[in-house]
């Protein structure tokens, strides 16, 4: 029988695997969406860095710690894009959209760690839920204190928790769906999104 041999990248010299621990979490990343966290090896991961089979473990404790890893890079690159979007950004409804546009984008484009939170949640032990939720929650207070001041305005009917779950939830979802060379392109879903979300502006306000 006939040995299928699969290609992978050249093997990195040891010495430069001291600093790998960002190109690891990348592949790790692509990996766990493409294939899912239980089906994705560490040496799945390693192969497609080129490393040893043993070399994560210089870097990481165990897979359950490079998923951690993998879900706290997305949320820290989604909160830096975030604050970009908003930095001096006034009004209530403008923020808003910067915000939908942001995690839209987060998620659309090419950044591979933050869709993991979204398939693989499960997947997380508790000690590594609740550090993940702690960046988590600090992403999502922006989002929070922006919907109250929709509120304030009479542009939004309700800034508690189940509003956040369902604009998270319906924004979530584009990653089903969505095509780049699709008929819509992000900044028009955005637009959409956002539309959808909020009330009518009252009457005398603009």
């Amino acid at each position: 029988m006939a040995v299928v041999r699969t290609k992978t990248k050249p093997r990195a010299p040891a010495a430069d695997e001291g600093n790998r621990r960002a190109e690891l979490i990348r592949a790790a990343g692509k990996l766990f969406v493409e294939k899912g966290f239980d089906a994705t090896t560490i040496r799945d991961i390693a192969d497609a860095v080129g490393m040893r089979s043993g070399s994560p473990f210089y870097h990481f404790k165990s897979k359950q710690d490079m998923l951690k890893s993998v879900m706290i890079e997305g949320l820290q690159a989604a909160l830096a894009a975030q604050q970009e979007a908003v930095a001096g950004v006034r009004g209530a409804e403008a923020r808003f959209r910067a915000l939908v546009k942001s995690h839209l984008r987060i998620i659309l484009e090419d950044h591979t760690e933050f869709p993991v939170l979204l398939y693989e949640w499960r997947a997380l032990t508790d000690d590594s839920r609740a550090e993940v939720i702690a960046v988590k929650d600090r992403y999502e207070a922006v989002w929070q204190s922006v919907l109250k001041d929709l509120m304030k305005a009479g542009l939004l009917k309700d800034d508690g928790r189940v509003t956040r779950l369902l604009l998270f939830g319906a924004f979530n979802w584009t990653v089903q769906w969505y095509r780049p060379d699709g008929e819509f392109t992000i900044d028009d879903i955005a637009e959409r999104a956002a539309d959808l979300f909020l009330c009518p502006r009252p009457e005398g306000r603009r």
